[in-house]
């Protein structure tokens, strides 16, 4: 925020939280699905999960915008028409699962344990189309090649936090930089981003703007997704352990 003029300064603060994670630091930033914390090397992103006291299983997903997801996932055709339809022509956050290239520039400078542990099933996850400093701090990330993992800014199973003052101060106290942009965009939906595997369009996570998601693919590509049972029959939106898998 640039104070005398009350101005996001969204170039600034992007540059900044590039330089805190490339120094081995953690940045808690503003996305549009809510808040998260991220870093660039094993250490900080330990220090992440041991602090959101985060199940060994779980993975580390990658902030990127469609260029990177382009170049890294290896997608079927369709598969990326989907994709694309959602973030570019509908302008819809998306969590993207899939197959990807292990060569990758971006994950060539993480190293084997970080790749391990951001990897599961020959799948990586990334986030696109979360808001403009997602997309100022993902552009860095791509031409600096400065990859950027990380999780949900909460402690394990207390949900998604859309403001700053709602972090868990144990949280908020590992961060080397704090990026606070207010309440987020998509806070009505009291869950994280819509997660899909587009290999096998089977649905991870029902989040933010599922149902317009969910319309997208339906229309355009004739697949079906599950309904959604509602935040009240499932506040984390996690379906894959129940195998529920996308219909054409």
């Amino acid at each position: 925020m640039n104070p005398t003029s009350g101005r996001l300064d969204i170039e600034g603060d992007a540059r900044r939280v590039i330089d805190i994670v490339k120094t081995g630091g953690i940045a808690l930033l503003p996305n549009d699905t809510g808040y998260a914390l991220c870093g660039t090397s094993m250490d900080p992103l330990k220090k992440i999960y041991d602090t959101k006291k985060r199940g060994s299983h779980k993975r580390n997903a990658m902030a990127a915008d469609l260029e990177t997801q382009r170049e890294l996932h290896t997608l079927s055709a369709r598969a990326q028409q989907m994709v694309e339809a959602i973030v570019v022509d509908h302008d819809l956050p998306l969590g993207v699962i899939g197959s990807f290239r292990p060569d990758h520039p971006l994950l060539l400078k993480l190293g084997d344990d970080t790749v391990r542990k951001s990897t599961a099933v020959g799948t990586i996850a990334t986030l696109l189309n979360a808001g403009p400093l997602h997309a100022a701090v993902c552009k860095l990330s791509r031409e600096e090649v400065v990859p950027l993992f990380g999780s949900s800014a909460n402690l394990t199973g207390t949900g998604t936090k859309f403001r700053v003052e709602d972090i868990q101060p144990e949280l908020r106290e590992i961060v080397d930089i704090t990026i606070d942009y207010g309440l987020r965009r998509y806070h009505f939906y009291r869950r994280a981003g819509t997660l899909i595997n587009f290999d096998t369009l089977e649905v991870v996570r029902i989040g933010a703007c599922y149902e317009l998601i969910a319309g997208v693919l339906k229309r355009w590509f004739n697949v079906d997704l599950p309904a959604d049972p509602g935040v009240e029959a499932l506040p984390s939106g996690h379906l894959n352990e129940f195998g529920l898998v996308g219909k054409e």
